[in-house]
């Protein structure tokens, strides 16, 4: 089943810009996932088990190494990379 995520974090930072492009570069690393970034958000899409494992280690690894920060996502089954 494939799955597509739209995510904007938020670190409740003053500094936050280096936040959040550490988490869109980790998210670059993963071959099988297709992200396409926006001034407002995050869009990831793939297999469903391959993109709730990565979201489940990122932003635990967010929350770890930078602290506090706000995440607001937006989940729909199915593949809207190509429409």
């Amino acid at each position: 089943m494939k799955l597509s995520v739209e995510i904007s974090k938020y670190p409740l930072h003053q500094d936050y810009i280096p936040f959040i492009k550490g988490f869109i570069e980790r998210l670059n690393r993963y071959d099988e996932l297709k992200v396409i970034t926006n001034t407002l958000s995050t869009q990831i899409f793939g297999d469903y088990d391959l993109v709730m494992s990565v979201l489940n280690t990122e932003i635990k690894y967010s929350y770890e190494e930078f602290g506090k920060a706000i995440f607001v996502c937006k989940f729909l089954s199915g593949d809207l990379s190509a429409e």
